[in-house]
Order: structure tokens, then C-alpha cells, then sequence
């Protein structure tokens, strides 16, 4: 038989829809506005913040749709969009700092379809929107930030060369440097004159004394610098979420504008992007006893911090190193299956842990996890009031000079020490940020922009499937079915991809590829045509008609394919969003137009050994 399939090629055609069709599902049953409750480092999710929660919604009448609490979250589902903003305001005063209250899109497909890993297409903001955050930066704790570092910087400078000094200190943004004699003044001053770009030297002859006096220029460039750092990093950690085709751009003098398009966990992305983490290392004091500084004498040049677990520490002032010298990290576990986090510093980094360790092999080191949490209050003069907190997350004994290369270990979970590892591996914000304005974002376009240009998608698609129907008869039912069931393998396949996000541009591609799946349909049409004109058999025509435009869609459909890759290896944002979109629908529409109709023409003409003339 000319047009035969076998049946193992149907059972491949039949699996291949009905895969595509279960995973498009999920885009049919909508998402529900929902709200997403987290805990923070100092909070804790469990049956009584669920009884809480619920007893707050009761005394506000709002009648939630479903709660549930699973993987440490409570997920509650609303009817409105009205009821979820009034749900937000009330649970984020009730719960207070020690819980994120998020706003959130549930999926609404049913328990078992999430069950097989189904879920809807994620749109984009320009579609259904996301999560958009207006967040401020503390320029005030950038500076003093900066001023701290440059004071460390400098008395290792000093020890390095051998200058002996009686006090390095802060004085407004400069630096204030006191020698011994003028001898080390006239050392330090030529030390120091040409080694930090940004700064000038005053020297005060008659009391021995040296500052470092930051220039506005550098002043005005710093500022700028920790806006673009924070950017930066902000890039970095929305790259973690995983989240497509993000909008992080500076709006004003301190502010930064986050857009998370189709983002699904919100909570864990407030408390991503809204943390700031760093480390220090410093020794642990050894000369004095704990728990005399517990009992409130804390010897001069050391501190009294808090372990985390519970317990104090009595560390001492000198900070080692400082996470701005960490250039990668990552968690693990150590050789008694305990979490560990594994550092990596740049050279800087690494050769000033070198020196510091040198001469301290068995003494104790300790690690400090300092964050900056917002108190939700502004301070007298209109700045964010943050609260600055300082744990000790590990304790080891030195047991050989360190470099770039370490280990720390006792940070508790391993979903600790991933938390921990992806916060330093993204970079440590150089000033804390606050989240001050947080909402879901409607199409960018407009509402009645997206109706009409959905009622364009469906009136054009109606118009070409009309035309396929009266034009070719029978075989034009055929390509409808094709061009139908390439538009569900597309939305399937795309909801299948991590992080796909469909935009704007992203549905031209769609159109785009079906328009080319009818042109490929009309080639093979046109060619069986031609074969019928030349006096070859009904049974005869198809197979030549298949056979010969194989050929020619092939080479078109190549030729688009490799453009498409080309876009999205060299373009941005909604460029890539376009390209995948038109690499997926090519793939999808060869699959229909040539195997998917081949399927349906063989088994509904194939069969027939006296086919005398074919409705096309």
C-alpha cells in the first residue's frame, strides 16, 4: 500500500497530542489571586500562625476560597482581587515582621493534574502582569559602609609597611590617621599619597596626624556606584529565582525598580531581593573570659554577639575579611554529613586572610552573618530605619593558614546553608534596600488593548481555517485539525519549560508559526493538486504530494529555525521571548503539517484500494 502508517506511528502521533493537550490543560482552569504567608529568619510557620491566620480573616469577613500550609508556606486562596489587597493589609499588621505577606496568583488546576507536573503558562507583565517593586537604597549606610572598609584597608596598609600608628578612625567621609612620630607621618603620607585614587592627603604636622579627604567627584561617583552594585547584584539573584525576561532599572537618585514577570513565589522573592547579607570574619577572643563580658564587662577591644542556636560569643573588633571579597560560594556538607558552605575570595581576599592567619594556626575564628531588616519606620530626618543584625553562624578552630579558598561549617540546615550560599554567591548588597511600594501589574497595554488584539488573534485564525475548509474541501478539514492541535502542543510545550513566559511578542511568534503551518499544509495541497492534473492515481498523488514538498518545508522551516536561534543568542528581553516562541511553533508545526495530517489522510484515504477521486 503506497499510504500506509504503521501502527506503531498512529500510537506515536495519538501520544504526542494527548501529552500535549494534558500539559495545556492547566492554562484552561485560570489562577486564583491568593495570598502567600512566609516566615522570616525570626518567625515560624506552623498549625497555630495557620489558627492565627484564620481567625484574622474571620474577624474581618473575608471568606477565603481555600487555606492550605505545606512546604513552610500557607497558601490562601481569595475570590477577588478587592478581598486579596484587604487579606494583605490586614495579615502584614497582624503577623508583623516576623512573617512575609505576599501577594500571589495561585494555579487553580485541579489536585491531580499538579500531581503530573502540569501547570499554566506563566504570562508576562505585558499579559497578565507579575510582581512589580519599587525598592529604596539606604545611601546613608552605603557611605558608612564604604568608610568602614577604607578604615580596615588602611591599617592593614599601614602594617604592611611597617608605619606604626596610634589610631585610625573615621571623621565624617574622610579618614583620620594619627602617627606615632613624624617620621611615620612623612612615611604614611608617602605611602598613602598615590595608593587610593579618590582621596587627597592633609597633613597636620603639628600633631602628627594624617586625613584622607575623599574628593565630591569621588563622593558623587561612590553614590553612583552603589546604585549600579545593587542593580547588579539585584540581576544576579533575580538569575537564581529564575525568573524570564526581568526589568531592573535605577528610577530617581536612590531608588530601583524591580518587575518579576510570571513569577509564582513571591514571598521567596521579597525575601531575596529585599535582604542584604554579608560576612565577617574576625578571632575569637581568647585572653578574656565570656562570662565576665556576659555580667556586662566586655574588655575593651572586643564584643559580646549572639550565636545563632542560642549562646554568645566574645569575638574581637579586628574584622579579618569582610563578604565584599567573595567571589563565589556554594553549600555542602562535610565529612560528617553536616552543612557546610564552601568560599571562594578573589586575590585581594585571599592574600589578606593569608597574612591574617599566619600567625594564628589553632586559635578559634568565628563567622559573623550580618543582615539588615527594615523596621517598616523612617528615622527623624526621613531616612529607612533599618535593624542592623549580627549573628555568630559558625565557630572553627584554624588548623592551617588559610587562603582563597574555605570552608565554614555549623550553619545549621542544609536549606540554611543553600539560603546562605546563594545570597553570598549573588553578591552582598553595598547598602540595604526596603521594599516601599509592592503590587501586581496589569497589561502594559491596557485592558482593551489585549481584548482587541485577542479578538484580531481569533477573528484572523476563524478567517484562515474558513478559507482552508471551503478551498480544499476535505483536505482543508484535515489542516485545521493539524493547525488546531499545533496551537495546543505550543502552549503545552511552553508550559512544560521552567521559567517560559509568554509576552507580547512572544504570541507574534505564535501567529507567525501558523501561518507558516498552513503554508506548509497549502504546499503539500498545491503539489497532490499538480499530481492529480498529471493523471497519477488518487492513492498515487498524496504520496507523491507528501514526498515531493518534503523538501521544500524542510529548507524553509530550517532556514527560520536557525534565525530564531540567532535571536535569541544575541537578543534581549522581548526578542528572546519572540524567538523561542517561533523556535517551539516551527518545531511543533513540521510535527502536525507533514506527520500529524500524513496520519489523518492515510488513515481516512490510505485504506482505500479503489480511491477514485480525492475532495480537495
Amino acid at each position: 500500500m503506497l499510504n500506509y502508517y504503521p501502527k506503531w506511528k498512529y500510537l506515536m502521533v495519538i501520544a504526542v497530542v494527548l501529552i500535549g493537550a494534558l500539559y495545556a490543560l492547566p492554562n484552561l482552569y485560570g489562577e486564583d489571586p491568593a495570598i502567600q504567608i512566609s516566615a522570616t529568619r525570626s518567625g515560624e510557620i506552623n498549625t497555630t500562625t495557620l489558627q492565627q491566620v484564620e481567625s484574622v480573616l474571620r474577624s474581618e469577613s473575608i471568606e477565603p476560597r481555600g487555606i492550605s500550609m505545606e512546604d513552610g508556606q500557607i497558601l490562601i486562596r481569595l475570590n477577588s482581587d478587592d478581598a486579596q489587597l484587604a487579606a494583605q493589609d490586614v495579615l502584614a499588621t497582624e503577623l508583623g515582621r516576623d512573617y512575609i505577606v505576599a501577594l500571589n496568583l495561585a494555579p487553580a488546576q485541579p489536585a491531580w493534574l499538579a500531581a503530573l507536573g502540569g501547570q499554566p503558562l506563566k504570562l508576562g507583565l505585558d499579559l497578565r502582569g507579575g510582581v512589580h517593586f519599587l525598592m529604596e537604597v539606604d545611601m546613608e549606610e552605603a557611605m558608612k559602609k564604604i568608610r568602614e572598609q577604607m578604615v580596615t584597608e588602611v591599617r592593614s596598609s599601614l602594617r604592611e609597611e611597617g608605619i606604626r600608628y596610634s589610631g585610625v578612625e573615621e571623621d565624617g567621609n574622610d579618614v583620620r590617621i594619627t602617627l606615632r612620630s613624624a617620621a611615620d607621618l612623612e612615611q604614611a603620607n608617602n605611602a598613602l599619597r598615590n595608593t587610593y585614587q579618590g582621596y587627597t592627603t592633609d597633613v597636620d604636622g603639628d600633631s602628627n596626624s594624617l586625613r584622607l579627604e575623599m574628593t565630591d567627584e569621588y563622593l558623587q561617583e561612590t553614590r553612583v556606584n552603589a546604585i549600579s552594585q545593587n542593580i547588579t547584584i539585584l540581576r544576579n539573584r533575580v538569575n537564581e529565582l529564575g525568573v524570564a525576561e526581568p526589568v531592573i532599572q535605577r528610577q530617581g537618585q536612590d531608588r530601583i525598580v524591580v518587575e518579576l514577570p510570571g513569577v509564582q513565589d513571591t514571598a521567596r522573592a521579597k525575601e531575596i531581593l529585599g535582604a542584604t547579607a554579608t560576612l565577617e570574619f574576625r578571632f575569637v577572643d581568647t585572653e578574656n573570659d565570656l562570662r565576665d563580658a556576659q555580667s556586662g564587662r566586655v574588655p575593651f577591644g572586643s564584643r559580646l554577639y549572639d550565636v545563632r542556636g542560642g549562646g554568645q560569643q566574645l569575638l574581637e573588633n579586628r574584622i579579618i575579611l569582610t563578604g565584599d571579597h567573595i567571589v563565589n560560594a556554594s553549600s555542602g556538607f562535610d565529612e560528617n554529613n553536616r552543612a557546610q558552605v564552601n568560599i571562594q575570595l578573589d586575590s585581594a581576599g585571599g592574600n589578606m586572610m593569608s597574612l591574617a592567619t599566619r600567625d594564628r594556626i589553632g586559635d578559634p575564628m568565628a563567622t559573623v552573618f550580618i543582615e539588615f531588616i527594615a523596621t517598616g519606620e523612617t528615622t527623624e530626618d526621613g531616612r529607612i530605619d533599618f535593624e542592623r543584625v549580627e549573628e555568630v553562624v559558625s565557630v572553627a578552630t584554624i588548623q592551617a593558614r588559610l587562603g582563597s579558598n574555605f570552608r565554614i561549617t555549623g550553619v545549621g540546615s542544609p536549606a540554611d546553608a543553600q539560603n546562605l550560599a546563594l545570597l553570598l554567591r549573588a553578591g552582598a548588597l553595598i547598602a540595604p534596600i526596603q521594599i516601599v511600594e509592592e503590587r501586581t501589574v496589569g497589561p502594559s497595554l491596557g485592558a482593551q488593548n489585549i481584548r482587541d488584539g485577542l479578538t484580531a488573534i481569533v477573528s484572523g485564525f476563524v478567517l484562515v481555517l474558513l478559507f482552508m475548509g471551503i478551498y480544499y474541501r476535505k483536505f482543508g478539514l484535515v489542516a485545521n485539525a493539524a493547525l488546531f492541535t499545533n496551537l495546543v502542543l505550543i502552549v503545552g510545550v511552553m508550559s512544560l519549560i521552567p521559567g517560559a513566559t509568554l509576552t507580547m511578542p512572544g504570541m507574534a511568534g505564535i501567529l507567525l508559526t501558523v501561518g507558516m503551518a498552513v503554508d506548509a499544509n497549502v504546499l503539500i495541497f498545491e503539489r497532490i493538486r499538480e499530481e492529480l492534473k498529471e493523471g497519477r492515481s488518487p492513492q498515487q498523488a498524496i504520496k507523491h504530494g507528501y514526498d515531493n514538498a518534503l523538501s521544500s518545508i524542510a529548507d524553509g522551516n530550517i532556514t527560520t529555525l536557525i534565525a530564531a536561534i540567532i535571536l535569541f543568542a544575541v537578543g534581549t528581553g522581548p526578542i528572546k521571548g519572540f524567538a523561542v516562541t517561533l523556535a517551539i511553533g516551527i518545531l511543533t508545526s513540521m510535527f502536525t503539517a507533514i506527520i500529524g495530517t500524513r496520519a489523518i489522510v492515510n488513515f481516512a484515504w490510505g485504506r482505500k484500494k479503489r480511491l477514485s477521486k480525492l475532495s480537495i
